[in-house]
């Protein structure tokens, strides 16, 4: 007996830059359970471009063309940060379901509206937590909540850059804690759950041009969980020797690690000793099949009326820490999460 033929979801894709691009030809060429309908940049150029070589019929400018359309049960947003909450708000009175890149906004307050507004129109939200998704951290955090080492004791997150990014990007970006550092508070309460404090302390290290803008290139952040679990996080603008992407969850009777990946996992000999190959050089390589695999997760969501795998309050706790870590470096003192919460 042949098995039931799923229907595809319509999914329109808003902004198709640097992470909007590798969204669409995903969709396009990787994810059958979604119909990518149409896709939308206000440098409308751009977006032909895309469309042309990956074979779109629809593109517009104007993403509130999209809405209208009542075939079209799905947004992904990777537009600029600054148009995310409002892009969302606009969505959801439509009643679409969203998918939308981290950050939610760099404003709390434009997140809790944008959350109000979703919650009203009863659609669906997943923010891009794509870290998640990856295969090796996903089993740490099964190994951990299935309790076989017993219960967690220390959290260590390794998360540095091979090089620092532009100062146009830095300028609008929120910063080391809510542009980088974000994953880490993401992934530390999927790993264990809600934090209670954040201390952080940082300096500039390595790339000098970052005082000019009051950022960090180097940091480090304690983490103080509610279930007393204690965690550190370790950041850099600039690893020589490729991405560093390291996580360990120590427990009460074991550990769970995930190292990093090669780009090959040859080891080569000779009278110097032994050499292996580097990490892979950046995020869209690291991480890319995490990308393809939360998009897929939140149209088999959105198809069989399923809870996404991380939510607008995934979205914005990891928001809320990274304003508890700049808050930590500004008075020198560690500083509670509850500061930031039920604040009206």
């Amino acid at each position: 007996m042949k098995a039931e033929k799923k229907r595809k979801v319509n999914l329109a894709i808003i902004g198709t830059g640097r992470m909007g691009s590798v969204h669409v030809a995903n969709v396009v060429r990787q994810i059958s359970e979604a119909n990518l309908a149409a896709i939308c940049d206000i440098r409308l150029d751009v977006a032909l471009a895309i469309a042309n070589e990956l074979g779109v019929k629809r593109v517009v400018q104007d993403y509130r063309e999209l809405l209208a359309d009542p075939t079209l049960e799905a947004v992904l947003i990777a537009s600029s940060t600054d148009t995310h909450a409002d892009i969302i708000q606009d969505c959801a009175r439509a009643a679409k379901h969203i998918f939308c890149e981290k950050p939610l906004a760099l404003d709390l307050e434009k997140i809790d509206q944008a959350l109000e507004t979703v919650d009203a129109a009863g659609v669906k939200l997943q923010v891009g937590f794509n870290r998640r998704f990856d295969k090796s951290f996903q089993r740490v955090h099964d190994i951990v909540q299935s309790g076989k080492i017993g219960r967690p004791c220390i959290l260590r997150i390794t998360n540095r850059d091979p090089e620092p990014p532009s100062m146009e990007f830095l300028k609008v970006s929120g910063g080391m804690f809510l542009d980088m550092t974000i994953h880490d508070f993401d992934m530390a309460r999927f790993q264990i759950g809600e934090v209670d404090e954040v201390y952080a302390i940082g300096s500039v290290l390595v790339a000098p041009e970052f005082h000019q803008i009051k950022d960090l290139d180097t940091d480090i952040v304690s983490l103080k969980f509610k279930d007393g679990t204690v965690g550190a996080i370790d950041n850099s603008r600039q690893a020589v020797y490729g991405y560093d992407q390291r996580l360990e969850v120590f427990c009460s009777n074991g550990v769970a690690m995930a190292g990093n990946e090669a780009e090959d996992t040859v080891i080569m000999g000779d009278s110097d000793g032994f050499q292996s190959a580097r990490p892979p050089y950046f995020f869209m390589q690291r991480y890319a099949p995490c990308y393809v695999d939360e998009v897929r997760q939140f149209i088999e969501s959105v198809r069989d009326d399923k809870p996404t795998a991380t939510t607008g309050y995934d979205g914005k706790m990891a928001v809320v820490l990274g304003y508890a870590a700049w808050k930590s470096i500004r008075e020198n003192r560690p500083v509670k999460v509850s500061e930031f919460l039920n604040k009206k």
